[in-house]
């Protein structure tokens, strides 16, 4: 091979090529300081770039799966928020209902002021369960209503991923309500302490839910979490590192220039052995 062409100047050629190679590399490096990541778009890395768009949806889908776990929360609060009330009332009634017990026979309406009061109260306290049932709503859905509504919410990323709320059957597929609202009617004290056992079940019911509700949470934020911390893994770049390449390319930058105009000077070189 010829080194005193004044045609074809190898050096420069050469010098040019890894001179190209190092700005290829410093304008990647560049872009990755500049954005923090090494795999910014499918050109960057093909596959990871598909992982982690991929997982990136995923994330994406958690956040709509968690508004519906947070949803079902809410309806079941506002639902043992009127129940509270309920139990409450209740209580109050199976004291009325002992009181009433205690006249016998039992008075006509108008004959008994006292006994006219007691039922006066109980029957506004039944009114006030009643009002709290049918007031127990969010978001168009009553767990109390009548009939009783059940709701299905999406509880991860799988179609099956799915909770009920409410009261309903577990053995019936697909589940079915199943709640009767207590006897308001009978004043007797043991149909009163019947309808506090059965609805303390129904509350303990929806307690369970709720706190079931309150773990799924905690493990979609978690999930979210590891998904955000593997996408990182995967297309965050490493800015010392990207740091210390940067000047290293930009050093060898500047000693590229150099050696291309240092070969660019081999004619010149050649010119001036016909001077002689």
């Amino acid at each position: 091979m010829s080194t005193g062409s004044i045609n074809t100047n190898t050096g420069a050629l050469i010098a040019l090529q890894n001179l190209n190679a190092t700005n290829r590399a410093l304008e990647t490096t560049q872009n990755r300081v500049n954005t923090g990541m090494k795999v910014a778009n499918a050109k960057d890395n093909g596959a990871v770039f598909a992982i982690a768009t991929n997982m990136r949806a995923d994330v994406t889908a958690l956040d709509a799966v968690k508004t519906s776990v947070e949803r079902g929360r809410s309806i079941i609060d506002v639902a043992m928020a009127a129940g509270e009330t309920v139990i409450e009332a209740l209580k109050e009634m199976k004291a009325l209902a002992v009181a009433i017990e205690d006249f016998t026979p039992v008075p006509t309406a108008g004959q008994n002021p006292s006994y006219d009061a007691y039922v006066a109260d109980y029957d506004a306290l039944a009114e006030e369960i009643t009002k709290a049932f049918a007031g127990a709503i969010f978001d168009g859905v009553n767990l109390f209503g009548t009939p009783a509504e059940m709701l299905t919410i999406r509880t991860g990323l799988q179609a099956t991923d799915v909770q009920d709320i409410g009261f309903f059957d577990d053995t019936a597929t697909p589940a079915t309500p199943n709640w009767t609202p207590p006897d308001l009617n009978d004043m007797t004290s043991t149909a009163v302490q019947t309808a506090i056992e059965a609805f303390s079940t129904s509350m303990a019911t929806l307690g369970t839910q709720s706190k079931s509700l309150d773990r799924t949470l905690v493990f979609l934020g978690k999930l979210q979490d590891s998904y955000e911390t593997g996408i990182g893994n995967l297309v965050d770049a490493d800015l010392a590192k990207e740091s210390a390449r940067l000047t290293a390319l930009q050093t060898k930058q500047q000693l590229g220039v150099q050696a291309l105009g240092i070969a660019n000077q081999a004619p010149q070189i050649i010119l001036s052995l016909f001077n002689r």
